[in-house]
């Protein structure tokens, strides 16, 4: 299955030996050691493609399932012949300012470990190849896979709930500069940060309750020795999950304050049309009052009846400006 199976290979002792290519083949062979596991990674496979892994290693076919529909919750499910896990991924785009969750199921049993992937996040030939420079952990075997492959998810998670920080913080000082911005692309930009930290959310909470299990006795085929090394991984997730929700709340308190800050401004727009309408009303009701066709009115007659009147209505309306300035309204 070109393609399909990323890689291949068996652990004996912490180190990559050569092995037969048949994955029943391989698999009696790293059984038959006794201190060696099979790890074989797949992409994305079909279900036909994944049939043959299935009946090889046994695998439970509702995990199965799962694994091969993906769109899985983080969980952690145990069955007779293997324990399932599952794990999401992020990947940040800066540029887009997206969040984007792959998945990632890893089935680990009696001597082997088989990591699906689907999607682009999660860089599992990294993990492989990080643990084939650490031989002191991989001897621990399947465990200790897993354990690799969530520690790295996990601290990727707080990497990523920095670089969302940093442009928070952009966000929040766009939010409260002086002359406001633009206000209908600044809701819509919280609004979007928002959405990418509810997809974020949905990667990092639920995987709290897997991490603990698996820092407590109980798990099948989850070495002792690895536990505290789990609570470290349940630790940090913790670390991340509270970056999340301070996220969440920030991003609250800044479309909050947007939305107060738009009222502020409508208000002072409104002041001011009121105090320019004021002063307009002034002149436009002495002159419709000189309009209308009376004989006796004040200095109707006078030879500066309308230079006088003009003045009157400039004198009222300079009174108005004024009191309108120091009244902030203008």
């Amino acid at each position: 299955m070109p393609g399909v199976i990323v890689d291949s290979a068996i652990y004996k002792g912490g180190a990559r030996v050569s092995g037969p290519e048949d994955l029943s083949d391989a698999l009696d062979e790293a059984r038959a050691t006794g201190d060696a596991f099979l790890w074989v990674g797949m992409h994305e496979p079909t279900e036909k493609e994944f049939e043959h892994v299935r009946s090889e290693f046994g695998l439970h076919p509702l995990a199965v399932e799962d694994a091969l529909t993906a769109h899985q919750r983080p969980k952690l499910e145990v069955y007779d012949d293997s324990l399932f896990v599952v794990l999401k991924p992020v990947v940040y785009d800066d540029d887009l300012d997206t969040v984007t969750t792959g998945e990632l199921m890893v089935f680990i049993g009696d001597s082997f470990v088989v990591t699906v992937r689907h999607g682009e996040g999660g860089a599992l030939a990294a993990v492989r190849h990080r643990l084939e420079h650490e031989p002191q952990v991989l001897r621990h075997g399947p465990t200790a896979v897993l354990y690799a492959v969530a520690d790295a998810v996990v601290d990727h998670y707080i990497d990523v709930a920095a670089e969302l920080q940093a442009d928070l913080e952009e966000l929040e000082a766009e939010v409260f500069q002086p002359n406001g911005g633009d206000a209908k692309n600044t809701a819509s930009r919280i609004y979007n940060f928002k959405r990418q930290v509810l997809e974020f959310r949905r990667a990092t909470a639920p995987l709290m309750q897997p991490m603990s299990r698996l820092s407590v006795p109980g798990v099948p085929f989850v070495h002792e020795h690895a536990r505290p090394f789990f609570r470290d991984v349940a630790d940090h997730l913790t670390k991340a999950n509270e970056y999340v929700e301070g996220l969440d709340r920030l991003l609250s308190d800044a479309l909050a304050a947007h939305l107060a800050q738009m009222g502020v401004r409508q208000n002072d727009d409104m002041r001011k049309i009121s105090a320019w309408a004021a002063m307009a009303a002034v002149p436009t009701m002495v002159a419709g009052i000189y309009g209308m066709n009376f004989d006796h009115m004040p200095e109707l007659h006078t030879r500066y009846g309308y230079e006088v009147v003009l003045v009157v209505m400039g004198l009222i309306v300079w009174g108005l400006h004024r009191m309108f300035k120091r009244r902030g309204w203008l």
